[in-house]
């Protein structure tokens, strides 16, 4: 079975099958996966994966309201947990990122109903042959980065917000060679 280039391990390959490029709407999943994604900035996403279960439990099982609640003794703890990124400017960006996403919850009604606006509510399907045409990032990518900074939102760059928009099917970027790939 072909699979998109980059997965190769077998944490990999799992995730790639079973949740990479899916379409969520799911405001609890869509918390996490900025979390990740932010987590991720300067990493590789195979760190990430294997430290996915650590980031659950430090993050109280991605329930917004309750990261939202964490404080500086919170951080302090957190920063000594190998079982995430111990990095005070990721750490403090989830707390800060739930905050903003409780006032987005607020002001907007869901998490994915305005991510999803950015897309018109529909993902975007590709049909890239290799690797090497993917882009780092898009127009779409740039506007929900700017969007979401003006929202108070941190971690959230255009090319954090592209690897974001795949993750959670926003863009379908499986290769068309992949299995996966769809077809329309």
């Amino acid at each position: 079975m072909r699979r998109c280039d980059w997965a190769k391990s077998e944490l990999a390959i799992r995730y790639h099958d079973e949740e990479w490029g899916v379409a969520s709407r799911d405001d609890r999943h869509l918390f996490e996966m900025l979390v990740l994604e932010g987590a991720q900035a300067g990493l590789s996403w195979e760190t990430i994966l294997r430290k996915r279960e650590g980031y659950r439990e430090a993050f109280l099982g991605f329930d917004v309201e309750r990261v939202a609640r964490l404080g500086s003794r919170d951080v302090e703890r957190l920063l000594k947990n190998p079982g995430i990124v111990r990095n005070r400017l990721k750490v403090t960006a989830a707390i800060d990122n739930a905050k903003a996403t409780i006032r987005m919850i607020e002001e907007e009604g869901s998490l994915h109903g305005y991510l999803w606006s950015f897309v018109d509510g529909e993902p975007v399907v590709n049909r890239w042959k290799t690797m090497g045409g993917l882009p780092t990032e898009t127009d779409v990518s740039r506007a929900m980065s700017k969007a979401l900074k003006k929202r108070g939102f941190r971690f959230v760059g255009p090319t954090i917000m592209y690897a974001f928009m795949q993750a959670v099917g926003m863009v379908d970027n499986h290769l068309t060679t992949c299995w996966k790939a769809t077809d329309r």
